[in-house]
């Protein structure tokens, strides 16, 4: 049974969370339920939508702040939402905060290290098996990047599979927005410049990567 207090983690990707099958509410609910029980207290939530292969998480050091704030523990859902990163998690358990990890609660300072190396060495195996089937693909006289007009042949089908990316994405990326707009609405932001303003705060980028302006956020509250 859990006991003490705990402060948890959330990280949410837009690029990774349809193919971990792990998005907030999968990693709330597996919270919760290891919590399950026991005399415990969440003193807060802590929800980050940034890549997993960046180490400046602001939202990270919050929670870890907090960890320390209030003699706490952090919790994840899942080990790799940490990172996939061996240096990253040895500054993780630097810091002196302690952490569990709802599938792997037994996990200690050996096995989280040898763990995190094993992630990050199926990352770069993923990555260099992308590029080899890339060059191989070149090789064999495949037009990588064409747009149509541009030498490149777009069939039907192709056109059909790329809508269809596109409107997931989006889809995806309107989940991930909908909980952090409400939190900036319910604290009492309402006008869009603010709610823009808001966002660039939290280090929340726009799905292109850049700084929120009121008129995207309008196009997002409108979308919602």
């Amino acid at each position: 049974m859990a006991q003490g207090r705990f402060v948890a983690y959330y990280r949410v990707s837009t690029a990774r969370q349809g193919r971990s099958g792990l998005g907030l509410e999968a990693q709330q609910a597996a919270v919760r339920s290891y919590l399950n029980g026991g005399s415990w207290s969440l003193v807060a939530e802590v929800v980050e939508v940034e890549s997993g292969k960046r180490n400046d998480r602001p939202k990270l050091a919050e929670a870890l702040k907090l960890c320390r704030l209030h003699g706490a523990t952090l919790i994840i859902a899942k080990l790799d939402r940490l990172a996939r990163n061996v240096a990253f998690v040895s500054a993780l358990m630097e810091s002196g905060v302690e952490f569990t990890a709802v599938d792997f609660p037994q996990a200690n300072r050996l096995t989280v290290h040898i763990l995190a190396a094993v992630a990050e060495h199926e990352a770069q195996m993923i990555s260099a098996r992308t590029k080899a089937a890339l060059q191989a693909a070149k090789a064999r006289g495949v037009k990588m990047g064409r747009r149509p007009g541009e030498g490149g042949v777009l069939t039907d089908e192709g056109r059909a599979k790329s809508v269809a990316v596109r409107q997931a994405k989006a889809k995806d990326r309107a989940g991930l927005l909908s909980d952090v707009l409400a939190e900036i609405q319910a604290s009492g932001v309402t006008s869009a410049s603010g709610i823009a303003a808001a966002l660039n705060a939290q280090g929340i980028p726009t799905a292109r990567g850049g700084q929120w302006q009121a008129v995207q956020v309008q196009r997002v509250l409108a979308k919602a």
